[in-house]
Formats: C-alpha cells, sequence, structure tokens
C-alpha cells in the first residue's frame, strides 16, 4: 500500500498533470489508508493548484490548462466529498458562509478551494457561484442570513466592485448584520481596510482560519 506521502505526492501530480481519474484515484486510496481530507486537499490538491496558477501567470500554462487542472480537482474533491459530510453531520455547524466571485469575474478556482475548505471545516457554505451581480449578494444576504459574505476578485478591474458590495449592504441596512470577507490574487489587507471589510483572507488556509477566528 502507498505511503501517505506518496499519496499526498500523487494528488498534487494528479493536478499538475491535469489527470481527473488519477485525482479521483488518490483520493479513494487516501480514504482507505484514513489521511485526513483536509491535508491531502492542503498539501495535495491546493498545492498543486498553486503550482498550475504559478506557472499561467509566468505564461507558460494558459487558461485550459487552468480549467483542466480544476476540474481535476473537482474530480478529487467529490471523492472525498461523502466522508466530509459525514464527518460533518457528527458535528454542530459552525456558521454559515457565503461566497462568490464578483462580478465581471469568471474565475472560481480560489474561491472553490475556500468554500471546500470552509466545507471540511465545519461551516454551512452557500456558494453563489461566479460572475455574481452585488444585487445578488445583498438579496441573498436578506434572504439566507449568513454569519459570513465572501467576495472573490482576480482582476484588479473586478476587485472595485468590492467597494458597490460593502455600499449596498450599507444601504439596505444589513450591513451590521453580516461580516464581509475579500480574496483573490490583487486583494491586500490594505484593500480590505480601504473598503472596509472585516476579513481579508490572503490564501484558502488564512481564510478559514480567519472566520474561525470571528465566528468561533
Amino acid at each position: 500500500m502507498a505511503s501517505k506521502e506518496e499519496i499526498i505526492a500523487k494528488a498534487q501530480e494528479s493536478i499538475t498533470e491535469f489527470d481527473a481519474d488519477m485525482a479521483g484515484e488518490a483520493a479513494k486510496e487516501a480514504l482507505a489508508a484514513d489521511i485526513d481530507p483536509v491535508e491531502l486537499i492542503e498539501k495535495g490538491f491546493t498545492a498543486g493548484m498553486q503550482i498550475v496558477g504559478e506557472k499561467f501567470e509566468q505564461g507558460s500554462l494558459f487558461l485550459p490548462h487552468v480549467l483542466a487542472a480544476a476540474e481535476a480537482m473537482n474530480s478529487g474533491i467529490n471523492v472525498i466529498k461523502p466522508e466530509m459530510e459525514k464527518r460533518k453531520s457528527k458535528t454542530e455547524s459552525k456558521g454559515i458562509v457565503m461566497i462568490g466571485t464578483i462580478e465581471g469575474d469568471i474565475h472560481s478556482i480560489g474561491k472553490d478551494i475556500v468554500s471546500s475548505m470552509l466545507s471540511i471545516g465545519g461551516f454551512d457554505v452557500i456558494d453563489l457561484g461566479r460572475d455574481v451581480a452585488v444585487s445578488t449578494f445583498v438579496e441573498k444576504v436578506k434572504e439566507m442570513k449568513p454569519d459570513v459574505v465572501a467576495s472573490s476578485a482576480l482582476m484588479t478591474t473586478t476587485m472595485v466592485t468590492q467597494i458597490q458590495l460593502e455600499e449596498q449592504l450599507k444601504e439596505a441596512g444589513i450591513r451590521d448584520q453580516v461580516k464581509t470577507m475579500i480574496g483573490g490574487a490583487p486583494c491586500t489587507q490594505d484593500w480590505a481596510d480601504q473598503i472596509g471589510a472585516d476579513i481579508y483572507g490572503e490564501s484558502a488556509t488564512d481564510a478559514v482560519n480567519k472566520v474561525k477566528e470571528v465566528l468561533l
């Protein structure tokens, strides 16, 4: 039987090789070997996605590669999900987090990783998807009453829309009922401070830890 290190390395390789079948196999092996799903996702799949993301930024990989890597990661996570759901049902929900990629932005990899990690961490996650209108965020906050609303922006042209989210939540009179979190490549702590967001998630792990700090 493969060692824990080998299985995690295989999970990482499945992403960098864009191999959905290998990702599924690695996930099954991890479950059989009783490897913590969080560790498999962080050190295997997410680590692989970071390598792909860096190569994409350097111009040695292109968008189809990134999408293929994300597809492979989803295959792996779908195998682990039932086990995560089982663990989650044994624990009480730690809070509700609503998440979406901001209007005009179709990137969803970072958001998908964060929502998977939050879900594993025991939070109920409402994923609004990508290219989500600010008005939709506001309507859904009113309707679902989450504890945290998180918006992801991967481009400098779309991150400015995060200001509108802050403003429209205030206009709707519900800004004080929810914590706001921002994340995505161009976002920084300074930007969060500037627009008045409560939390800045630098990475998926950082985002989860900060949500825990705020809610628990």
